[in-house]
């Protein structure tokens, strides 16, 4: 990890050994938050990490003054989107700015594309995975971000339920074709973007290029992640190397043990 400032020694780093994948870490990071003195942060759950999340729709609305027709962003538990959503009903319900109802088009970078493949298939419940096949897969894509194995999907006001109620849909893009998004963005917009807001400027691109969209439609595109390279060229940086690095799917015990020595 990197930061652009020193950062106290009380902070501490542990992490899952290269080969593992989104999930892993949240596994781990659940064994520590189960120890006394640590607390959950909540994930999906959490109300108000979800209104965080939200404000770039506040943000987007009042300054555009009305809601968007569609709202693209990548994905890879689908919490941003169910924001999203949540925030676009409460503007319907302020009714200040319009009841449209923007069409989350949330993307997954191939070859995982867990969402995708429950969603094609209609179902609410996520498909079988080999946990040994996601982890090859998460290792190929370039947003490992979007690596969630088990997201919010199927749970009661949960992605399934937020795609459904806005006549949303789950779009995929390869890397190659992120990358070309990035470059295209960079050229632009001035400015680098980070794999998962390639991923949702790719889709963007191929929806708009299908003819999909209306010409006077009005779309929000979620960079929810940017600006890095020009940071790190005009700013020092210091690093924080892991304290730990645990095997995949470790002891319970042995983890926390571990990490109660840090402390």
């Amino acid at each position: 990890l990197w930061f652009d400032e020193p950062l106290n020694d009380c902070v501490k780093l542990i992490c899952s050994r290269s080969g593992s994948d989104y999930f892993d870490a949240i596994h781990l990071s659940n064994i520590v938050a189960g120890m006394e003195g640590f607390l959950p942060e909540g994930g999906a759950k959490n109300v108000a990490r979800r209104d965080g999340m939200g404000t770039t729709v506040l943000s987007a609305v009042t300054t555009i003054g009305r809601i968007p027709d569609y709202y693209f962003q990548a994905v890879g538990s689908g919490t941003g989107a169910i924001a999203a959503w949540e925030a676009n009903l409460r503007f319907i319900a302020d009714g200040r700015f319009g009841t449209n109802k923007m069409k989350l088009m949330v993307s997954q970078n191939a070859p995982f594309v867990p969402l995708f493949d429950a969603w094609k298939a209609n179902s609410r419940a996520m498909l079988p995975l080999d946990e040994n096949l996601a982890r090859k897969q998460v290792e190929e894509i370039d947003a490992k971000v979007l690596s969630n194995r088990k997201p919010p999907y199927p749970i009661a006001g949960g992605l399934f339920d937020a795609l459904t109620d806005s006549g949303g849909d789950v779009l995929v893009a390869t890397n190659e074709q992120a990358r070309a998004a990035a470059k295209l963005f960079e050229e632009t917009e001035g400015t680098d973007i980070h794999p998962a807001s390639a991923v949702a400027t790719a889709t963007l691109i191929e929806f708009a290029q299908s003819r999909k969209i209306g010409k006077d439609d009005l779309i929000m595109l979620n960079i929810t992640g940017g600006g890095e390279d020009r940071f790190k060229a005009e700013k020092k940086l210091y690093y924080l190397k892991p304290d730990i690095v645990f095997e995949i799917d470790p002891d319970a015990e042995l983890v926390k043990e571990n990490v109660k020595k840090l402390f």
